[in-house]
């Protein structure tokens, strides 16, 4: 199954991310869910483009602006697909719960929110 998400959606999450980061806070997907107004499946559409998005900041050598999106449960910690995507893109390796990942979450957060994101679209 192909999901898309509309340009204006897609605009509305990297402008989102970038607000997130020059704040230095994280982001929800229930947040970002709402705030996007994403239609049905939601979590689906915002999970793939999150990893649409981490495909294109590899690609460019950047840090991963959807480390900024976590789960609002206890962990704090993106979902355990994140870890996942960004495994297969090369970028962790390693269970998507536990130590390693936070700590690597936390220091791709800290990266995110060092680096200057240039026009912040594809």
């Amino acid at each position: 199954m192909t999901l898309r998400i509309s340009r204006q959606h897609w605009q509305g999450l990297l402008e989102a991310l970038e607000e997130a980061r020059c704040q230095r806070h994280l982001l929800t997907y229930r947040s970002l869910i709402e705030r996007l107004q994403l239609p049905p499946p939601a979590m689906t559409t915002l999970a793939a483009a999150l990893e649409y998005l981490a495909a294109l900041d590899v690609q460019a050598g950047q840090p991963l602006r959807s480390a900024l999106v976590i789960s609002q449960g206890a962990s704090r910690l993106p979902r355990p697909g994140f870890f996942e995507c960004v495994g297969r893109l090369g970028r962790f390796s390693g269970a998507p719960d536990g130590t390693a990942a936070a700590a690597w979450h936390a220091a791709e957060v800290v990266r995110v929110f060092e680096f200057e994101f240039v026009g912040g679209s594809e």
